[in-house]
């Protein structure tokens, strides 16, 4: 199990993009969060098998086809006990 933040940037908000990651994690078995920021960029921290992390990876690359994604910043974080995929709501 590995876990990354990543850090979405483009026109990501007012688009469907939270929704739609939503549905891609639940596609491929990844835990996380995803959540827009005060930045007007798309944070994501998601967790799983390393196929599926980079699966995701490759598909935030994308995004929705209302999105338009410029770059994507990626880390490495440690492995927390998320229980699912959530979209967050709130600025925290």
């Amino acid at each position: 199990m590995i876990a990354g933040k990543f850090q979405v940037y483009g026109r990501v908000q007012g688009v469907g993009f939270r929704y739609f990651t939503w549905r891609q994690a639940q596609k491929l078995g990844v835990y996380g969060t995803v959540r827009n920021c005060l930045d007007g960029s798309v944070e994501v921290i998601a967790q799983g098998t390393p196929e599926a992390v980079a699966q995701l990876s490759t598909w935030l690359h994308q995004g929705p086809p209302s999105a338009n994604v410029e770059r994507v910043l990626q880390s490495d974080i440690e492995v927390r006990d998320y229980p699912d995929f959530r979209v967050l709501h709130s600025w925290d």
